[in-house]
């Protein structure tokens, strides 16, 4: 593990040098898009509240508890996919930004202001569409921005 650490510190902005599964991640962002995609077909509020917990739960560093995690972990030692370590830091940032976007998403379901939390639906399928199929995970690259600013 010590040797996948050094590779942490050869990116130039900040980081924690904790790792987290890649992989993991990603099966997160893979259910997050098909919760999203669920309710815009049933409009359901309590998506939503799930997806603001899970992603407050990841955001404030107790991903152990999330739904979504745990299911991830599951599903990664029963298939057996590979331990791919990256950094935290960048993807506890993207979980603070998802819970956002939740949050306001929720809000706006229970008002109701459907068109308007379609619209933030809408937005978590792309960026969870980009993270599950592509690994591009567009919260790092706002936190890597943010740290070269010195934010």
């Amino acid at each position: 593990m010590s040797g996948q650490l050094s590779r942490f510190q050869s990116v130039e902005c900040p980081v924690d040098f904790v790792p987290v599964n890649e992989n993991i991640t990603r099966l997160n962002a893979a259910q997050t898009l098909l919760l999203a995609v669920i309710w815009l077909f049933t409009a359901s509020p309590v998506i939503p509240a799930v997806l603001t917990i899970d992603f407050l739960l990841r955001a404030v560093n107790y991903g152990r508890y999330s739904p979504l995690n745990l299911f991830s972990g599951f599903l990664v030692k029963t298939f057996y996919i590979p331990v791919k370590p990256v950094d935290r830091a960048p993807k506890r940032f993207a979980a603070g930004v998802g819970f956002l976007f939740s949050l306001s998403f929720l809000i706006l379901s229970l008002i109701p202001y459907t068109l308007a939390a379609g619209v933030l639906a809408g937005i978590l399928v792309l960026f969870a569409s980009l993270e599950a199929f592509f690994a591009f995970c567009a919260g790092c690259y706002v936190y890597f921005f943010l740290k070269k600013l010195g934010v």
